[in-house]
């Protein structure tokens, strides 16, 4: 019996020991340890070695989703009124200045290498915004860093999504309109997303509420750590059901939590917890890495690397305007715009969903586009997997907010 014909429950447990130790010899070369644990999943992934099956890895998804519910929880309980109001409207500016100019200098740059090919162009506009807050979190985790721009970094990864989602739809909307000769439909289609973010953030809240009532209860180690993984599973489980955010859900229960409970009361909740994330972080990026299609990569092409350097300069260039015009400290916008550059699981699940829409179409354009989008974001996503975490952790060196650990830099 091959090392592939393990049970998946044997399969992860050797991927994760695996991770510990390419984790620790990342951090000796002085690289964040998730770029090991991303490097162990692809190499055991179905691309390269297939030591984990793309069959194994659907019967894991579950796993991803409850890890990247444990990222947003995370997230929300850094996102208290307070510190909101203390980086004041600049957050909210940098928000709307790092997405619409992804979006727009991506439409612009793929405008003109397509040759006027507007569908196109706004097919990938429309994914440009989306960001992947698990790199950058666990970076921030894994140095301890502590600062402005760290809190900066918690309320942009947390609170884009939600308007990621909103141009996509508004976005995708208007591309499938120019490529179909059928609109019925075209207004109800633009305003699902926002019925799931004003839903998702409804089932956050509402479990936020009860999670915070009965941790208000409970005071040993082994019971908040229970409780967590058990509302982030439910939350989680009945947003992917419903076709929610599960980000936006699972960082309401956090943001809930951090804006109704004394700061010592979160504090002694967060450290409970804290012990369970270096075990989440190497699980989400084992199997991200696993995910990975290092097999795209020839498909990069011209389309490919101008969208990567499109949206890395429209994030990092909108970031900075909009702490310009926000007022916000120097090292925020000069360096917030490198550590939201991750791009992952929400980029490639829009675009899947993008190219069933397409198809359905059934026009040799549509078709043409739903093949090309899915491709060229797996492609790009593999870069922006491994380059967002390393300027993450620069940006936060630059500023002078690393905690520990930061030799090599």
């Amino acid at each position: 019996m091959g090392i592939s014909e393990l049970p998946v429950l044997a399969l992860i447990g050797l991927g994760v020991t695996v991770s510990l130790y390419a984790g620790k010899l990342a951090r000796r070369a002085g690289l964040p340890s998730l770029i090991g644990y991303l490097v162990t999943g692809v190499l055991m992934g179905a691309s390269v070695s297939g030591v984990v099956s793309l069959h194994a890895l659907d019967s894991t998804r579950f796993v991803t989703n409850i890890a990247l519910g444990f990222v947003a929880f995370s997230i929300g309980t850094e996102l208290s009124a307070l510190s909101l109001r203390q980086l004041g409207s600049s957050i909210v500016l940098i928000i709307l200045f790092e997405s619409f100019m992804a979006f727009l200098v991506v439409f612009g740059a793929v405008l003109a290498v397509t040759g006027g090919d507007t569908a196109v162009a706004m097919v990938f506009a429309a994914l440009a915004p989306a960001s992947a807050p698990a790199g950058t979190v666990a970076v921030i985790q894994e140095y301890r860093a502590r600062g402005k721009l760290t809190k900066a970094l918690y309320a942009v990864v947390g609170f884009d999504d939600g308007l990621a989602i909103l141009i996509y739809g508004f976005a995708a909307a208007f591309a499938r309109s120019l490529v179909s000769t059928q609109v019925q439909g075209f207004w109800e289609s633009m305003l699902l997303p926002a019925r799931e973010i004003l839903l998702s953030v409804g089932l956050g809240g509402v479990m936020g509420v009860l999670y915070t009532v009965l941790s208000r209860r409970l005071r040993t180690s082994t019971e908040i750590p229970a409780l967590t993984f058990a509302f982030i599973a439910m939350t989680a489980g009945v947003a992917v059901h419903f076709h929610l955010s599960l980000i936006l859900a699972c960082m309401g229960i956090g943001f809930v939590l951090t804006n109704s409970t004394p700061r010592p009361a979160v504090n002694r909740i967060v450290m409970q917890n804290r012990n369970l994330m270096p075990l989440v972080f190497i699980l989400f990026f084992f199997l991200a890495g696993a995910h990975l299609d290092v097999a795209a990569l020839p498909a990069l092409g011209l389309l490919g690397m101008v969208y990567i350097l499109a949206r890395s300069s429209g994030k990092i260039t909108g970031a900075w305007l909009g702490g310009r015009i926000g007022g916000a400290e120097p090292r925020i916008r000069k360096y917030l715009g490198m550590g939201i550059l991750s791009q992952a699981g929400v980029a490639i699940g829009l675009s899947l969903i993008l190219a069933q829409d397409f198809a359905r179409i059934g026009t040799p354009q549509a078709d043409r586009i739903a093949s090309m989008v899915v491709t060229t974001i797996a492609a790009t996503c593999v870069v922006f997997e491994v380059v967002g975490p390393l300027l993450a952790k620069r940006a936060l060196r630059l500023a002078g907010e690393l905690g520990r650990d930061s030799e090599g830099d």
